[in-house]
C-alpha cells in the first residue's frame, strides 16, 4: 500500500470523532471549511426527513420496469401493494 494513503485504510471504522473526521476530510479536499459545513449541515437535514425503521414507507408510485429495464407506461402504486409480498430495490443504476 502506498504510504500516502495508509491514514485511509478501514477510516470508517477507525474510533474518530467527528471534528478528527471533518480535519482529515479537509486535509484531502480543496474546497473552503464553510462549504463543507454547509455540505454537512444539508445531509443533516435531509437526514431528518428519512422514515425510520418500523415506521409506515410513505406512499409514491413509480414506473414499472420491463425487460431490459426499459419503462413500460405502466405505474404501481405502494398502496396498491398492501398486504402482498413486495421487494423495493433502492439505488443507482447508472
Amino acid at each position: 500500500m502506498d504510504e500516502r494513503y495508509k491514514q485511509f485504510k478501514d477510516f470508517a471504522a477507525q474510533p474518530l470523532s467527528a471534528e478528527q473526521r471533518k480535519q482529515v476530510w479537509m486535509e484531502i479536499n480543496d474546497f473552503p471549511e464553510e462549504h463543507f459545513d454547509a455540505m454537512l449541515a444539508a445531509n443533516r437535514e435531509r437526514l431528518s426527513r428519512v422514515p425510520k425503521p418500523g415506521s409506515e414507507a410513505p406512499g409514491f408510485n413509480l414506473e414499472r420496469l420491463g425487460p431490459g429495464r426499459k419503462g413500460t407506461g405502466e405505474r404501481v402504486a405502494l398502496s396498491d401493494l398492501r398486504g402482498k409480498p413486495a421487494g423495493l430495490v433502492f439505488g443507482s443504476y447508472t
